[in-house]
């Protein structure tokens, strides 16, 4: 997979995330947070720079 692939991807999730905290639903479960930590893993092993996601302290 291309870098520019790859980030754009980790990116739709770090919007989903965002877009969820000001709502009362929530479509980012775990599953998403199983990719999006797969994804940060071979950002990290590709030394990609890209912005952390900052998932709710509930976990969701």
């Amino acid at each position: 997979m291309k870098d520019e692939r790859l980030l754009a991807f980790y990116e739709n999730v770090r919007h989903q995330v965002a877009l969820d905290a000001g709502s009362r639903y929530r479509f980012a479960g775990e599953g998403v947070r199983a990719y999006a930590d797969k994804l940060r893993e071979e950002m990290d092993r590709r030394r990609l720079r890209f912005t952390p996601i900052n998932w709710p302290e509930d976990g969701r």
